[in-house]
């Protein structure tokens, strides 16, 4: 335990995709599985809070003091991909687009839909991220987690876990993702995939606002329908409480316009949600995970 080293009273603002969040009493950004380990263990040691974000996508973390550790994983960036049998062994930190892109690179189809989504492979099993009918528990073996109550390491196959649209067990058990394996098609063609990539990245940049700061999606769709359109039906597209506004290009889309609190883009969330119920009767699920609210 000799080796941790924690920085302090860091501002967490940089760490988010949305370009908002509070002060964290400590801070690590662990470049190896062990040395993440080793935080776990500390925290476990000396009683601290925890609490775990990837590339900080998806997340919404108040604009306060947050006590205990936070730990930032996207250094933990190792992926290894056998073109041969398409098995991918990735660690949690890995960015999904240079999954994407290193996927078609060696000729493995399937993961060409991970390509603009701003999230680690940790982020995307946790959530079981996905794109339209593709999901992230489609591809995935088996995961390597850490239990933060015994402190041990376990492999866990898929078939022990549970995954539904945008919900896995780590959402609800003590457990930290570590590493996973993945399967792809293998020996496929690698222009064809290589095109379908690049299409599809075209496809998102057209429709979605990449230029500013957002979540990414805010809202899971409910059954049967889309939370952009009926966001859109109620209209609300572009409405907007200070610095925060719902995207001009997809109603779906919370953009910080430069200055947004996290209390903006919590009111915005909130009137949305009540405007949905009001107008159509149906109560829109966040998909943002929100640390300390």
């Amino acid at each position: 335990m000799n080796n941790i080293k924690v920085k302090k009273n860091i501002n967490l603002l940089n760490y988010t995709t949305i370009k908002i969040g509070g002060y964290t009493e400590f801070f690590a950004e662990p470049s190896s599985i062990y040395d993440l380990i080793e935080y776990l263990k500390w925290v476990k040691l000396n009683n601290l809070k925890f609490r775990i974000i990837g590339a900080g996508s998806n997340l919404l973390i108040n604009n306060t003091f947050h006590k205990g550790l936070t730990i930032c994983t996207r250094k933990l960036k190792k992926i290894t991909i056998n073109k041969l049998s398409g098995y991918v062994e990735t660690e949690c930190g890995v960015m999904l687009p240079v999954m994407a892109n290193l996927l078609a690179q060696n000729g493995c189809e399937g993961g060409e839909w991970l390509i603009g989504i701003p999230g680690t492979t940790g982020g995307a099993i946790f959530m079981n991220a996905g794109s339209g009918n593709l999901w992230t528990s489609k591809y995935l073996l088996s995961v390597q987690v850490f239990d933060t109550k015994n402190l041990s390491i376990y492999n866990l196959n898929k078939e022990n876990l549970i995954f539904k649209y945008r919900f896995s067990s780590f959402q609800t058990n003590e457990f930290v993702i570590l590493k996973a394996n993945f399967m792809f098609k293998p020996n496929k063609n690698i222009k064809k995939i290589t095109d379908k990539t690049k299409q599809n990245l075209k496809n998102k940049t057209d429709k979605q606002p990449y230029h500013l700061p957002s979540f990414g999606s805010v809202f899971k769709n409910p059954k049967d329908n889309y939370a952009g359109k009926l966001i859109e039906e109620v209209g609300l597209k572009g409405f907007s409480i200070g610095g925060a506004q719902v995207s001009n290009m997809h109603s779906n889309f919370i953009v910080n316009n430069g200055d947004a609190t996290s209390e903006e883009i919590y009111q915005l969330i909130t009137v949305i949600q009540q405007k949905v119920l009001q107008k159509k009767g149906i109560f829109l699920h966040p998909e943002v995970r929100m640390i300390g609210y």
